[in-house]
C-alpha cells in the first residue's frame, strides 16, 4: 500500500518501523526538517518537510494515488483537519488521525463519523485499557482479548513449586480443563512451540487461549489465585492515569494517584471525583509509605519518564505481591527491559502502531476472510492473529489434516456458534468461523497463509 504518516515523533517513527516491515511504501511529512532526515537515512521511506494539513504538501507527496493517510502530530487538530482534506481530495484514501484529548475521546465515534474518517486512536487511551485489564487479572503479565472479548490469551509465568511443573502439556490437560490450549512457551529467551509432550519448568512463561470462564477454571485448578486488585496507587498524573483511574472507579476500585505538580492535582481533583489525589513525589519511599503501599493490591508506574518507572515498579515489587504495572515509552532497548522481569509492561506507542497495522493488513485482504485481529508478541518475534471466513473457498471443508500447513503455525481456536474449539486434525473451518492463528512468521495478511 501507498501510505502517508504525517508527524515524525515517536509515535510516527514507531509507526513507520512496522509499516516498511510489511512492504508498503511510505512516504513521511513533518515541519522539523531534521527528523524528516534522520526518517529518510534510517528507514526506506520518502521525507518532506512540511505542514501536513497543507494541500500543496499532501499534493507533494502524491496524495492522489495514496491509499491511507495516518496524522500522528502532536496536535489533535492538525491531525483532524489533515485527514479531512486528504478525504477531500482522495475519497478512496484511509484516515486515521491521533486523538488524545480527553474532550474529544469523548467524542471519538461522532467525530469519526461525522469527518468520514476510517479510524481515531488514543494512545494513553489504549494504554489505559491495557491496564485495567491487567489489574483485573493480575495473574497476567499479558492479556489479549479475541473475538470481541470472548475468547482471551494471556501469558503468565508458572510459580515455583507450581502443580504444573514436571507435567507434559498433555497430563496438564487432562488435570484442568480440554477447552484450553497452550500455545508458546517462553524458555530462557527461547520461543518453543509446543506439542502434548513438552514437558513444563520452573520459570516458564505460558501464552494460553481459552474462553474467560475456561481460563478461570484453569488457575483455580493449579491453585493460582486470580482476584482483581480493589485498592490501585497510580504514580503519576498525567492522560494515561487519568483514563485508567475512570476506568478502574467505574468498576468499583478504590484509587490513589500520586502527582508532582500542584496545578495538575488540583485539575485531577475536579475530573476525577471519588480518586483520591495526593501531591508529592511517587519516587520518594517515606511518601509510598505513608500512603500504605503495603495494603495495595495494585501498582501502577506512570511518570513520563521510563528509567523512573522501571526503578519504581522493581522497588515495589519487592512490597506488595499482587500487580505492578510499568509505563514505558521506549521500545529500542526491549532485551534490557527483559531482563529486568518487570511484572507487566505497557507501551502506549507499541499498542497503537500494533492498532494501525492491524487496520492496514485488513484494509488489503482478500474477500474470503478478513484480519479482524493481530497482536505481535514477544517483541515481535510472534504473532496472534484473528480471521473471519466470510465466503466460501478452497481452504473450507478440508480436514486441518489434510492441508499443508506451514511449520511454526498454530491453529489456536475455532470460534462457532459462540463456542471456542480447541481443534484437532479432524476439525475444519466454515463459513461464519472466527480461526485464531499464533505463528513465528511475520506478515500474514490472509487466511491463506498459513498453508505451505
Amino acid at each position: 500500500m501507498q501510505i502517508i504518516v504525517v508527524g515524525c515523533g515517536k509515535v510516527g517513527r514507531n509507526i513507520v518501523t512496522q509499516l516498511i516491515k510489511e512492504d508498503n511504501n511510505v512516504t513521511v511529512i513533518d515541519t522539523n526538517a531534521d527528523l524528516v532526515r534522520t526518517m529518510s537515512t534510517n528507514y526506506d521511506v520518502m521525507g518532506i518537510v512540511g505542514n501536513g494539513s497543507s494541500f500543496n504538501i499532501l499534493r507533494e507527496a502524491d496524495l492522489k494515488h495514496t491509499d491511507m493517510l495516518i496524522a500522528v502530530t502532536e496536535s489533535d487538530e492538525v491531525n483532524l483537519l489533515t485527514c479531512v482534506i486528504a478525504k477531500l481530495n482522495n475519497e478512496r484514501c484511509h484516515t486515521i488521525a491521533r486523538v488524545r484529548s480527553p474532550h474529544y475521546s469523548v467524542e471519538s465515534h461522532y467525530l469519526q463519523k461525522g469527518l468520514n474518517l476510517s479510524m481515531i486512536i488514543n494512545p494513553e487511551l489504549e494504554a489505559a485499557k491495557e491496564m485495567a485489564r491487567l489489574l483485573n487479572f493480575p495473574t497476567a503479565i499479558d492479556i489479549f482479548s479475541f473475538a470481541k472479548d470472548r475468547i482471551d490469551m494471556l501469558r503468565f509465568r508458572v510459580p515455583k513449586n507450581s502443580l504444573l511443573i514436571g507435567r507434559s502439556l498433555r497430563q496438564v490437560g487432562q488435570m484442568t480443563t480440554n477447552n484450553l490450549l497452550v500455545c508458546i512457551i517462553e524458555r530462557n529467551s527461547e520461543i518453543i512451540v509446543p506439542n502434548g509432550d513438552t514437558v513444563i519448568s520452573s520459570g516458564d512463561i505460558l501464552t494460553i487461549i481459552a474462553m474467560p470462564n475456561d481460563v478461570e477454571e484453569f488457575f483455580r485448578k493449579i491453585g493460582v489465585k486470580t482476584n482483581k486488585a480493589d485498592n490501585v496507587m497510580i504514580v503519576g498524573g498525567g492522560a494515561t492515569s487519568y483514563y485508567l483511574a475512570k476506568l478502574l472507579v467505574t468498576h468499583g476500585v478504590s484509587v490513589t494517584i500520586i502527582e508532582k505538580e500542584m496545578a495538575r492535582c488540583e485539575e485531577l481533583v475536579s475530573l476525577l471525583p471519588g480518586v483520591t489525589v495526593d501531591c508529592g513525589d511517587g519516587t520518594d519511599k517515606d511518601l509510598l509509605n505513608e500512603e500504605h503501599l503495603e495494603n495495595m493490591d495494585g501498582f501502577v508506574a506512570c511518570t513520563g519518564i521510563d528509567e523512573v518507572n522501571a526503578i519504581l515498579s522493581l522497588y515495589v515489587m519487592k512490597k506488595i505481591r499482587r500487580k505492578v504495572v510499568t509505563k514505558l515509552n521506549h521500545v529500542d532497548f526491549s532485551d534490557v527491559i527483559d531482563s529486568l522481569q518487570l511484572d507487566s509492561v505497557v507501551n502506549p506507542k507499541e499498542l497503537t502502531a500494533q492498532k494501525i497495522v492491524q487496520y492496514v493488513r485488513a484494509a488489503g485482504n482478500s474477500m474470503e476472510s478478513n484480519v479482524e485481529t493481530l497482536y505481535r508478541l514477544l517483541n515481535g518475534r510472534v504473532e496472534a492473529m484473528e480471521f473471519y471466513i466470510d465466503k466460501d473457498s478452497l481452504i473450507i471443508g478440508q480436514n486441518l489434516n489434510d492441508m499443508k500447513i506451514k511449520d511454526n503455525v498454530i491453529i489456536a481456536g475455532i470460534l462457532r456458534n459462540g463456542k471456542l474449539i480447541i481443534p484437532g486434525g479432524q476439525d475444519e473451518f466454515k463459513i461464519g468461523d472466527t480461526v485464531i492463528v499464533v505463528t513465528t512468521h511475520i506478515g500474514f495478511h490472509d487466511i491463506y497463509n498459513i498453508l505451505k
